[in-house]
């Protein structure tokens, strides 16, 4: 991603691109700043060059719902201030800048999904929830998680996925920004306490200090408004009685691929 050459190859005969390539772990992005400036912002410059360049039909680029920070009113819409608490977060909203800014001085087809939280079988333990499944289904006596007043909107992945097909079927969301969520929000700790009755674990609960984000990093918040994108592209999630549905999917995944994922893990970081 942070080479131009490579971005541009790679886009070569592409009739649409889809660009999900970043670095996502927020602890990490205290450590190493510049790392999330290069992949993250020059990287998603690249892409946009390269589609500018080969005048690709249609571009996504793939936002996050971090860059709104703690909700400061409920539900989010698009139009909810930025706010970015995290050096993540900041290189998300250039990002994001990048995107609208060559829509707007070279026309170019770009459309900004903005996921809340996505969840769902693959997903690197850095997430929240693999992070907690991850510990019950290895049989673990103690469940070490962070902070546990947080709400957020979790989203499951196929429907992530759906969403992307339509804003690519549609020619309304270009030069728009979409946020894509659940329309619920749930704590934390409410969170460990379904995982925790799906799994029927008996597993006690330790807050782990090293993994609380400082106080003022911390975003207490995430509640999607999605009534933007149900009109202008037709899209809808799951429903807040699915939830549980959706996490024991997630749940069945991580335990038949228990051993793969401690073995070889990186095989299965998406």
């Amino acid at each position: 991603m942070r080479n131009y050459d490579s971005v541009l190859q790679a886009s070569k005969g592409c009739d649409v691109v889809i660009h999900l390539a970043a670095l996502v772990g927020i602890p990490y992005s205290y450590i190493t700043q510049e790392s999330y400036l290069d992949t993250n912002v020059k990287g998603t410059l690249n892409v946009l060059q390269a589609a500018r360049q080969l005048k690709t039909s249609r571009i996504i680029l793939t936002s996050t719902s971090e860059v709104y920070g703690s909700a400061q009113c409920i539900p989010i819409n698009e139009s909810h201030p930025i706010n970015p608490q995290s050096p993540y977060a900041a290189s998300k909203v250039a990002a994001d800048a990048f995107g609208v800014s060559f829509y707007k001085s070279f026309n170019l087809p770009v459309t900004i999904l903005r996921p809340f939280n996505t969840f769902g079988p693959r997903q690197s333990s850095r997430a929240i929830i693999p992070t907690i499944i991850n510990q019950i289904v290895n049989n673990n006596k103690i469940l070490n998680i962070g902070n546990l007043y947080p709400t957020r909107d979790f989203t499951y992945v196929e429907d992530l996925a759906k969403s992307f097909l339509l804003a690519l079927r549609s020619k309304n969301s270009i030069g728009r920004t979409l946020n894509i969520g659940s329309n619920f929000e749930i704590s934390i700790k409410d969170l460990v306490s379904r995982i925790i009755k799906i799994t029927n674990s008996n597993i006690k609960i330790k807050i782990d200090e090293s993994r609380k984000r400082a106080k003022s990093s911390e975003v207490d918040r995430l509640y999607a408004d999605t009534k933007y994108a149900r009109n202008l592209i037709k899209w809808n999630s799951f429903n807040k009685n699915d939830f549980n549905f959706r996490l024991k999917q997630t749940i069945d995944w991580f335990k038949e691929h228990k051993n793969q994922l401690f073995e070889g893990y990186n095989k299965y970081i998406v």
